[in-house]
C-alpha cells in the first residue's frame, strides 16, 4: 500500500473487491480533527450502485495503489449521512483559505489546493501535508515589499499540516470550484444530491460558483427547504435571473414556497414576459392540472410542416418528456393560445414525409383536461393513453400548457422522496456488497 496519497489523485479511483469485481468510486475522503494536530482519516464515501454515496471505512480497504482501492469485500449499502464531527475533505477544505508557517517563520495566506494521507505506526491512516496555492493580499505601496517577503501570488507549495492553520476554523467565503471539479462528471439530478448533503454554508458558496442555467437546473432537483434556503442567500437581481432560467411550474412552485413580499419583489425585478405565467400559474391550487402543468410546451400551428415540427422537439432545452408531442392549435401561438386541435406525437412525427402539414396527421382523439381538473384525474387520463405529457384547456378550448408525468410524479410521491430515493432496499446483491 502506497504510504502516502494524495487525495485529489485518491479521488475517482475504482474500488474493486478482492475477487477483483468492481464496487464503485471514491467521491470524498472523510476526517475527523481532534487533539491531534494530523486530522484522523476514518474513511472513503463511495459511489455504489444507482449513484448511492455510501461511507467505506478504511478499516476495510485493504490496498490503495496502481490506481485502485481493493476492499475486504464488505461494504455497507446504507446512505451515507455525515455526522457532526466529521469533516469531508474535497466538499470542505478543498479551496478553503489557510495561513501557512514557513521555516523561516514568515508566513503567508493560500488556499488548499489538494491534502496528502500517510499511515502511521498503528497502521492508521493521518493527514499529513496540505498543498497550497499562495494568494497576494497586500495592496497599494506595501505591495512591493511584501513581494520581498512573501510567496508570490499563484505559487504552489507543499506544507506540514501543523504548519497550516486555519483547517478547522473557516468563517470567511469559501471558493466551491475544486469541489465542482469533482464532480463534474454527474448529472444535474445526482449533483442535486450531492448539494443537499453539504452544510447550508457549503451550499450558498456552490450556488454562487455556478451559472444561471446550471443553478436553475439543480434547483428544480432540489428539496423544497433547499430551494427557499439557496434562492434566499443569493442577491435579489440574481434570484430573479435565476428564477427566469427555470421551468416555468418548477419556479412558480418556489416562488409559492417563499413569503408573498419576498416572491412579489422577485417577480417585479423579472422581465415581464417571464413574470406573466408564473403570475398566472400561482393563481391555480398546486393539486390541479393548472398548477401542476408548465406553460412552455411545443406549440404549433395546423399549417406547420413535419420538419418544422422536428426541429422544435429536437432542440437541446426542450425537455424529454415535453419533446414527446406538438401541441396543435390556431393562432395565437403563445399561451393561451387560439383553439386547441390536438397533439401529434414525436414518434408520429418520425413516420410522415417533412412536407406534410401538422393539420394533416393531428391526432384529435387524445381529450384535453380542464386547468381546473384535480390531480386524479389528470393521472387516470396520462395512465389511460399511455401519454408523457398531456395538454391543458381553460373553458373556451384554449391551450394553456401541459402536464408531464415527472410532474405528476413529484406530487404523489412522498414529500421527502428527494432524501430517501437511495434507502430503499435492493432486491438484487451486488458483488461485494452487503445490505
Amino acid at each position: 500500500m502506497s504510504t502516502r496519497v494524495f487525495v485529489a489523485r485518491l479521488v475517482g479511483l475504482t474500488v474493486f473487491d478482492p475477487l477483483g469485481d468492481r464496487v464503485g468510486r471514491v467521491r470524498d475522503v472523510v476526517v475527523v480533527f481532534g487533539k491531534n494536530p494530523s486530522p484522523r482519516v476514518i474513511g472513503l464515501v463511495v459511489e455504489v450502485v444507482q449513484r448511492r454515496r455510501v461511507f467505506l471505512p478504511l478499516t476495510r480497504v485493504t490496498s490503495i495503489d496502481a490506481g485502485k482501492v481493493i476492499t475486504t469485500g464488505l461494504v455497507n449499502m446504507r446512505r451515507f449521512e455525515q455526522r457532526h464531527n466529521e469533516t469531508l475533505v474535497c466538499a470542505e477544505l478543498f479551496d478553503r483559505q489557510v495561513t501557512v508557517r514557513e521555516p523561516d517563520g514568515e508566513t503567508f495566506t493560500g488556499t488548499v489546493e489538494d491534502m496528502a494521507m500517510e499511515q502511521n505506526q498503528r497502521r492508521d491512516w493521518d493527514m499529513t501535508k496540505v498543498f497550497v496555492r499562495a494568494q497576494d493580499q497586500s495592496s497599494g505601496a506595501s505591495r512591493a515589499m511584501h513581494r520581498l517577503t512573501r510567496r508570490r501570488t499563484g505559487s504552489t507549495s507543499l506544507h506540514d499540516i501543523r504548519d497550516v492553520y486555519g483547517l478547522n476554523r473557516q468563517h470567511t467565503e469559501q471558493s466551491a470550484e475544486r469541489l465542482l471539479e469533482t464532480y463534474d462528471d454527474l448529472r444535474v439530478e445526482d449533483l442535486a444530491e450531492v448539494i443537499h448533503d453539504l452544510t447550508p454554508k457549503r451550499r450558498a458558496e456552490v450556488a454562487r460558483a455556478l451559472d444561471d442555467g446550471t443553478l436553475a437546473d439543480l434547483l428544480e432537483e432540489l428539496p423544497e427547504d433547499d430551494q427557499v434556503e439557496i434562492i434566499a442567500a443569493l442577491d435579489t437581481e440574481r434570484a430573479a435571473d435565476v428564477l427566469e432560467a427555470m421551468e416555468p411550474d418548477d419556479a412558480a412552485d418556489l416562488l409559492g414556497d417563499l413569503p408573498p413580499e419576498t416572491a412579489e419583489d422577485l417577480l417585479q425585478r423579472m422581465e415581464p414576459a417571464d413574470a406573466a405565467p408564473l403570475r398566472r400559474l400561482l393563481t391555480y391550487d398546486e393539486n390541479t392540472a393548472g398548477g401542476l402543468m408548465t406553460t412552455e410546451p411545443a406549440i404549433l400551428g395546423p399549417e406547420a410542416t413535419i420538419a418544422e415540427a422536428l426541429a422544435v422537439v429536437r432542440r437541446e432545452e426542450v425537455a424529454p418528456a415535453l419533446a414527446s408531442a406538438v401541441f396543435v392549435v390556431r393562432p395565437p401561438l403563445e399561451v393561451p393560445t387560439g383553439r386547441f386541435l390536438g397533439m401529434v406525437h414525436t414518434q408520429r412525427l418520425l413516420r410522415e414525409p417533412p412536407h406534410t402539414s401538422l393539420g394533416n396527421v393531428v391526432d384529435s382523439t387524445v381529450d384535453p383536461v380542464n386547468v381546473d381538473a384535480p390531480l386524479g384525474e389528470v393521472t387516470r387520463t396520462l395512465a389511460q393513453y399511455n401519454l408523457v405529457s398531456l395538454p391543458v384547456v381553460d373553458d373556451d378550448g384554449r391551450l394553456l400548457g401541459a402536464v408531464t408525468v415527472d410532474d405528476v410524479l413529484d406530487h404523489i410521491l412522498p414529500e421527502d422522496w428527494r432524501e430517501e430515493r437511495h434507502d430503499f432496499r435492493q432486491d438484487k446483491t451486488f458483488p461485494g456488497v452487503t445490505q
